[in-house]
């Protein structure tokens, strides 16, 4: 995981060549990756979906998955993360961390993934320091306490290091202590595995700088006796077990040197599952150096299914019940995405967290209450697929037959005898942009809808609606590169005649009275149906939705995500405590518990439909804070009768407080330009609406983009931070410029109505000099004139 080009795809090949997967490893230039198979991500040389591929590794095996870096794909790295017990996040050794490097942290956090270690790249490239990288993990607030667990090698000449070329020829594993030397020629593409050496290195002072592995004036040896020296301290600290056998050992003039392997890596995966420690593994995937290392700690550092086990139960949204499975052996999977192939049908990706399943077994859906059955189980190697004839605890696999089961949807057996077994779901990021969907002819109105319909159970993150006013289906995504991908999937894969019309942001509006107290209403709703008098009383109150609401806890985090940004709450009794609960067409509710029928389905059911067209401008409302205190059905009615209350309960409060505030998405953008473009840029983005928060001195300064919402960056204090000539050329690169960087980033928040041709804007007022970087900020309000522009644009004022 990490931010688009820092090497994912690039080390996932390099993982497969040196696991032996691979005799000859592919190039994303070339188009010739195992992982990026569609043909959109070969053309486009980026990742637009998830692959999962089996690797065996000595005595393990890792269920791989290689996931986008784009923000646009970040359904793909959600569903991911749900699944995932260990992530390897790349960081860019040039760039640092990176704007959806942080996006992609608090993904993981999100899904409390238990272990993490970060994959230092691209140090063979000039510019790339260990020293700014690792203090951009501090500034950017990822981790407390980073642990060199590697150390690069430039050259073994130590002229070299004087000169400040680019390079690295070698790597000191700090925890095995012994040197990893590889020696590909330097104009060498790739280094193959038989030319790679491993030297172990002395233990003791005076036998290391007596070594003939270096010159004896070469900077690194001292270097790497205080980086392990590091280690030790650091570990010690937070391992009242190691800090005890190091006190014991026999006293010896190198005590740091002749602490066993054993005793550090057993402080250092315990640590490392309690997330006290980050660890840093150095290298460069292009030409493999540093991925036997990776995968040597991957094994020994990350979780595996045992150690994750006891957390795989959790508490569904709208339940107040746990939901373990009650016997180990007893079948529970997650099915984290749903693809589709023309020969094979339905692919369900499903992640099995107890039991074993077996081909041809039936299944129950506890999400949806509907039962399927397993017609085939398989590993997918990439595109590969392999039969098996089962998927064990722990397996990552494939479905195949399973007409109903959507992306977030939990899975057990038949004779489970527990109908409420549900894990928690995965949750769509909300759409951004959207456009019109114009099919060529009337005759193709009918296969574009089933197509849609298709797309979608594929990638929860496309939504499909239908605006009654203009007659028209609109398609809503995460970017307008997302819609691209859609529309050109819709076309290829489903072979349907259509093309989108021009990208629309989408807007929101909130509530429209800002006190504390809110909104109450009471809708009394009566009818006559069929001769028989109907009606249902609905009594809720409504008030803004504030960030501490919203942060509260992780539940209701998801269920605010599910309605678009408002929080939904029910009493489902006169006199019990509100309870949070999702959208009833999210992949989140456990329609199990709460079937159609269900009054609270029922009355959530009226709240959608009146969320989903503001009564003053037609836009969907967001940041509500709804809580229904009371519901009564009269004996007799129908559930929709409440339905029908709830909306005009919801709707006399949206009259009551008035029009609410026009809400814009926001994006963060980071364009990296010569110090003579920053001022065209500055004011190109001022001039278009967007604020400036920083004038950084080069992508990966060491202090660029330290403090976040008024909170200042992690302390370097007792953290071991190589000097920056362990990586010469960037120690060279800061001299010639006279300690700044070629290039200056600027930072600033836009909104993406005004950057959608972002693109060619910058090509025009930089000259082709400058790149840039966006990701979603998130809706903020809009002042006056901007509302008119708004409501003009849709042709609402």
């Amino acid at each position: 995981m990490a931010h688009i080009d820092s090497g994912k795809t690039t080390l996932t090949e390099s993982i497969l060549h040196t696991s032996s997967y691979l005799v000859a490893p592919g190039s994303v230039d070339t188009g010739s990756t195992t992982t990026d198979f569609l043909p959109a991500e070969r053309e486009r040389g980026i990742t637009i979906q998830s692959a999962s591929i089996p690797v065996k590794w000595k005595d393990w095996t890792f269920n791989l998955i290689d996931t986008p870096g784009h923000v646009d794909f970040g359904m793909e790295v959600e569903s991911a993360s749900r699944v995932v017990d260990g992530a390897v996040v790349l960081l860019d050794a040039v760039e640092g961390v990176e704007g959806q490097t942080k996006g992609v942290w608090r993904q993981l956090d999100r899904h409390s993934v238990p272990t993490r270690m970060i994959f230092l790249n691209k140090l063979d490239r000039p510019g790339a320091s260990v020293h700014n990288s690792i203090s951009s993990i501090l500034n950017h607030r990822l981790h407390p306490n980073p642990l060199v667990l590697t150390l690069p090698i430039a050259s073994f000449d130590s002229s070299r290091y004087k000169t400040g070329e680019p390079g690295l020829e070698g790597i000191v594993d700090l925890v095995n202590w012994e040197i990893w030397r590889w020696h590909a020629s330097r104009e060498s593409t790739h280094a193959p595995a038989e030319k790679v050496e491993r030297i172990p290195l002395p233990r003791t002072e005076e036998e290391l700088k007596a070594s003939q592995l270096f010159n004896t004036d070469h900077p690194i040896i001292p270097e790497i006796l205080e980086a392990r020296q590091g280690l030790i301290d650091n570990l010690s600290v937070l391992s009242p077990e190691l800090m005890e056998t190091f006190v014991e050992l026999p006293e010896t003039p190198s005590p740091y040197l002749t602490l066993t392997t054993q005793a550090l890596m057993s402080s250092l995966r315990q640590l490392t599952l309690d997330r006290a420690i980050l660890p840093i593994i150095c290298g460069a995937a292009l030409k493999h150096v540093g991925t036997d290392i990776l995968m040597d700690f991957v094994g020994e550092l990350l979780a595996s299914p045992i150690d994750v086990a006891k957390t795989s139960s959790s508490t569904a949204i709208g339940s107040k019940k746990k939901t373990a499975i009650k016997r180990p052996d007893q079948l529970q999977m997650l099915a984290w995405k749903v693809s589709w192939d023309k020969r094979k049908g339905w692919m369900t990706f499903v992640r099995v967290y107890s039991g074993t399943l077996q081909g041809q077994s039936g299944l129950l859906n506890t999400t949806s209450g509907q039962r399927e059955r397993a017609s085939k189980v398989m590993l997918l190697y990439a595109s590969q697929p392999e039969e098996v004839q089962s998927l064990s605890f722990g397996s990552v696999g494939v479905v195949l037959g399973l007409k109903h089961t959507r992306t977030g949807d939990t899975l057990t057996s038949l004779n489970a005898g527990s109908s409420d077994a549900t894990l928690r779901s995965i949750v769509p990021p909300p759409a951004v942009i959207s456009a019109s969907v114009v099919p060529h002819s009337q005759a193709d109105v009918q296969p574009v809808q089933e197509a849609l319909a298709a797309l979608s159970r594929t990638d929860p993150s496309v939504r499909v609606t239908e605006d009654a006013e203009e007659g028209q289906t609109l398609v809503h995504g995460l970017g307008a590169l997302h819609l691209e991908i859609v529309e050109g999937r819709l076309r290829d894969e489903w072979g349907v005649k259509v093309q989108f019309g021009k990208r629309r942001v989408s807007y929101r509006e909130n509530f429209g009275y800002e006190g504390e107290e809110g909104v109450e209403t009471r809708s009394r709703w009566e009818r006559d149906v069929g001769g028989k008098r109907v009606g249902a009383t609905v009594e809720m109150k409504v008030s803004a939705l504030v960030g501490d609401a919203s942060r509260s806890e992780e539940l209701n985090k998801q269920a605010i995500d599910s309605w678009g940004g408002s929080l939904v709450s029910i009493s489902e009794t006169a006199g019990d405590e509100l309870e949070a609960f999702p959208s009833p067409e999210s992949t989140s509710f456990n329609h199990t518990l709460y079937p159609s029928t269900s009054p609270i389905t029922a009355v959530l059911q009226g709240v959608l439909g009146a969320l989903s067209s503001s009564p003053h401008t037609m836009l969907p409302l967001s940041h509500l804070n709804i809580s229904i205190t009371s519901f009564e059905l009269d004996q007799g009615s129908p559930p929709t009768t409440l339905t029908a209350a709830a909306t005009d309960a919801l709707r006399q409060a949206l009259f009551k407080a008035g029009p609410g505030q026009v809400m814009e998405p926001y994006i963060n953008v980071k364009i990296d330009v010569g110090e003579e473009g920053v001022g065209k840029v500055v004011r190109d983005l001022t001039e278009n609406g967007g604020e400036i928060l920083d004038l950084a001195e080069g992508s990966n300064s060491a202090t660029a983009g330290g403090e976040e919402e008024g909170i200042g960056p992690y302390s370097s204090e007792g953290i071991y931070l190589p000097p920056k000539w362990v990586t010469p050329s960037s120690a060279s690169l800061e001299a010639k410029s006279g300690g700044a960087s070629f290039k200056r980033s600027v930072r600033a928040v836009a909104p993406l109505g005004k950057m959608l041709d972002y693109s060619s804007r910058l090509r025009a007022v930089s000259g082709g000099q400058a790149t840039f970087e966006m990701s979603v900020e998130g809706f903020r309000p809009v002042g006056d004139m901007r509302r008119l522009e708004i409501l003009k644009e849709m042709g609402r004022a």
